[in-house]
């Protein structure tokens, strides 16, 4: 029970802190509402099963072991990250303009979730430093992926729904301009963050 216990602790505190996918669906939620942003949430707990499968089955590593594939995946990861921040900074403050742009999408989380450096790093840590089903590798595979899956899903609605929660503030086109770019900034310095400390 004990280590059932640091699992839920490191795991919430992997999943929920500040990276790229939660600060972008904090992002979504304060640029687009909360409601336009669930299908981009979704596409980023359905990449994040991506993420923990090829992590927990050893994918993850023989692929980057390939001469050249991390600096292409990163290449990939800041490019599409960059363009998301670029998407949330230029949003118009809401009401009838941007109820016409396109809120980020289910593909689009999928492909946050796949090239986030953050996701790997920390999912590479849950799997390998916990036991929670002793002698039953595959039991115990399953039983973190579902529990990451029902903390991922709860961490990133508050995520999407704190930034949600500042929209009655987005009316002003000042403060929105403000508030999208600050989101935008500190995406982009979470990925920088992230690459870095991983580099250390």
């Amino acid at each position: 029970m004990d280590n059932v216990l640091a699992f839920a602790l490191a795991a919430l505190a992997l999943t929920g802190s500040p990276g790229p996918a939660t600060l972008g669906l904090a992002a979504a939620g304060a640029a687009f509402g909360g409601a336009r942003g669930l299908g981009f949430m979704a596409g980023i707990c359905s990449g994040m099963v991506v993420v923990m499968a090829v992590t927990a089955s050893g994918v993850t590593g023989a692929i980057l072991a390939v001469p050249g594939a991390a600096p292409l995946f990163g290449l990939a990861g800041a490019a599409y990250i960059a363009y998301l921040a670029y998407r949330i900074a230029s949003a118009p403050p809401l009401g009838a303009a941007a109820a016409e742009r396109a809120a980020p999408s289910y593909l689009g989380g999928i492909f946050l979730a796949l090239v986030n450096p953050k996701a790997y790093a920390a999912m590479a840590a849950l799997f390998s430093g916990f036991v929670l089903v002793p002698e039953r590798l595959l039991l115990d595979a399953t039983v973190k992926l579902l529990g990451l899956l029902a903390m991922i899903v709860c961490v990133n609605l508050a995520w999407l729904f704190a930034g949600a929660a500042l929209t009655r503030f987005l009316h002003d086109p000042r403060l929105s301009r403000a508030i999208n770019i600050a989101f935008a900034v500190l995406l982009v310095v979470s990925v920088l963050l992230t690459v870095t400390s991983l580099e250390l």
